[in-house]
C-alpha cells in the first residue's frame, strides 16, 4: 500500500504538522509504501521572496529527516525536482470544470482570511491531485479541512478515466479522528497562514513565549477549570498516554492551580518530547550537502516510480506523438 503526504516549505514546522501528517508517515515506513514531498511549488502561493522560499525548502527537508523519515525506506524528495507533477497537472486541468474549483472550502478561506486571491491559489487543488495522482497513491493521510482536496483529486481522475479509460488509480484519504486538527494558540486550526502556530524547532524562551499566548478562559485561581474545551488541554493531550490524560484532568477539575501553570507543563511536555529530534536537527545542519545528496537521490525514485503514469498520459493525451 502506497502512502503519499507532503508539507509547504512556507515556514518553520509546528506540531500540528507533527501530530497531522509527520508523525504518522514516520509510523507508516515499517510497513508501506511511504512517498513524503517538500511542496515547494504549494508554498509559492504565499511565499514569494525566492531566496527564503530556497532557505525554507531546505530547513523543511533538514526538518522532516531529524522528525524520522527515513530515505532508505521512503521516497523523500522536492516537489520541483520531479517535473512531471506540472506535466501531469496540466492535463488534470482540462478536466476540472470551474466549479469544482469554486466550491473549494480552503481556497475561500484563505481568501476570507486576506491572502491575496490568483489562479495558484485557486488552481491548488488541481496540483494537489496530480502530486497524489502521479504516483498512484492509495492512502493520502489528511486533517479534516483537506478531505476535500483528496475528494477533488477523485473527481479529476474519474473525469480523465472517463474520456481516456482506467488510467489513474483513485485514492482514499485517512483521518486520524483523535488529532485530525490539532488547535493552534487561538484555537483555530494550527495553521502557518493564521499565525497561531506552536514551532517544533526553535529557542526554548521563544517556544515558552508563544506558549503563554495561548487563549484561555479567565477562571479565578481557586476554582476548578473546565478542561475539554480548553486550548491548553487539547495540546497537552497530544503528549500524554491515557493516565497522563487523566492526571491533568484532575488537576483542573480540583482547582489550586490557574491556566499559567498548565501553560508551563504544556511547555515542558512539548520540550522534553521533542529533545531527541532537536539533537538530530542540529547533525544535519551542520550537514547539508548530505541532505541535498538525499534530496537528489529520492527525485530520481519519485520520477522512476512517476514514469507509468506519465507515459500512459502523454500517449492517451496525444502529447506523444
Amino acid at each position: 500500500m502506497r502512502l503519499l503526504t507532503g508539507i509547504q516549505p512556507s515556514g518553520d514546522l509546528h506540531i500540528g504538522n507533527y501530530f497531522g501528517s509527520i508523525r504518522a508517515m514516520v509510523e507508516a515506513q515499517q510497513e508501506h509504501d511511504v512517498f513524503a514531498f517538500i511542496a515547494n511549488y504549494h508554498a509559492m502561493t504565499t511565499v514569494h521572496d525566492g531566496k527564503r522560499l530556497s532557505t525554507l525548502t531546505l530547513q523543511a527537508a533538514m526538518d522532516f529527516l531529524a522528525l524520522g523519515i527515513d530515505p532508505e525506506k521512503s521516497t523523500f524528495w522536492v516537489q520541483s525536482d520531479v517535473d512531471e507533477v506540472l506535466e501531469l497537472y496540466w492535463a488534470l486541468s482540462s478536466f476540472t470544470p470551474m466549479g469544482l474549483l469554486e466550491r473549494a472550502h480552503s481556497y475561500k478561506d484563505k481568501v476570507a482570511k486576506g491572502i491575496a486571491a490568483n489562479h495558484s491559489l485557486f488552481s491548488y487543488p488541481v496540483l494537489m491531485a496530480a502530486d497524489i495522482l502521479l504516483f498512484e497513491s492509495d492512502i493520502v493521510p489528511v486533517g479534516k479541512d483537506q478531505i476535500q482536496h483528496v475528494e477533488i483529486a477523485r473527481d479529476i481522475a474519474i473525469r480523465f478515466n472517463n474520456a481516456y479509460g482506467e488510467i489513474l488509480h483513485l485514492p482514499e484519504f485517512r483521518v486520524d479522528d483523535n488529532v485530525a486538527t490539532v488547535p493552534g494558540i487561538d484555537g483555530q486550526k494550527m495553521s502557518k497562514s493564521y499565525g497561531n502556530t506552536i514551532n517544533i524547532f526553535g529557542e526554548e524562551k521563544q517556544q515558552l513565549k508563544t506558549i503563554k499566548k495561548i487563549v484561555t478562559e479567565a477562571v479565578p485561581l481557586e476554582e476548578p477549570k473546565e478542561w475539554k474545551e480548553c486550548n491548553v488541554y487539547n495540546l497537552a493531550k497530544l503528549f500524554l498516554d491515557d493516565e497522563g490524560c487523566k492526571a491533568l484532568q484532575a488537576r483542573y477539575e480540583r482547582g489550586g492551580e490557574g491556566h499559567g501553570h498548565f501553560k508551563l507543563y504544556l511547555a515542558e511536555l512539548i520540550w522534553e518530547y521533542f529533545r531527541p529530534y532537536r539533537e538530530k536537527r542540529a547533525y544535519f545542519e551542520a550537514h547539508q550537502d548530505e541532505v541535498r545528496d538525499i534530496l537528489k537521490a529520492g527525485a530520481v525514485k519519485a520520477r522512476e516510480a512517476a514514469r507509468t503514469i506519465t507515459d500512459k498520459v502523454r500517449s492517451v493525451t496525444g502529447v506523444a506523438y
